[in-house]
């Protein structure tokens, strides 16, 4: 199977599942202030990401998704104690199942943004599509139609 290339024209559909209380409303900052990012990015607000069952990403990427970013509250600052540092291990052990299985792990990115980054949150955002528009679209996990 010949390796996936960026097509000239083409735009990555990434997945961001991110926490309510600071990544989200990092990105509403962002918003209202705004802070120009990339669109390819759809939000999907969850109470915390420690609750996010790593099955979640795996659909995403099944369903078409060329990347998916998960964001939460810095270390310290979660809102449920630890729930972001139990995000950090579980998404470390979905990369390297991911990697085992063949897909690129550029595709998923693990990172914190409080509500007062709106910057950061659009800095993010940009490294992101960058990243996953230079991998080309996701063929590995879509399911065919």
């Amino acid at each position: 199977m010949a390796e996936n290339k960026p097509q000239e024209n083409w735009e990555p559909k990434i997945v961001g599942i991110v926490c309510n209380w600071c990544t989200y409303a990092g990105a509403d900052l962002a918003g209202i202030s705004r802070i120009q990012y990339p669109p390819n990015i759809r939000l999907i607000r969850v109470p915390c990401t420690g609750r996010i069952n790593p099955f979640y990403i795996m659909k995403a990427l099944q369903e078409g998704a060329d990347g998916v970013l998960v964001s939460g509250c810095h270390p310290g600052e979660c809102h449920y104690l630890s729930g972001n540092l139990s995000a950090r291990r579980k998404f470390n052990m979905l990369k390297n199942f991911l990697t085992y299985v063949g897909i690129e792990p550029e595709r998923i990115t693990f990172t914190w943004c409080s509500a007062s980054e709106g910057d950061r949150f659009a800095q993010v955002v940009k490294g992101v599509t960058e990243r996953v528009k230079s991998r080309g679209p996701a063929a590995k996990l879509v399911k065919a139609l």
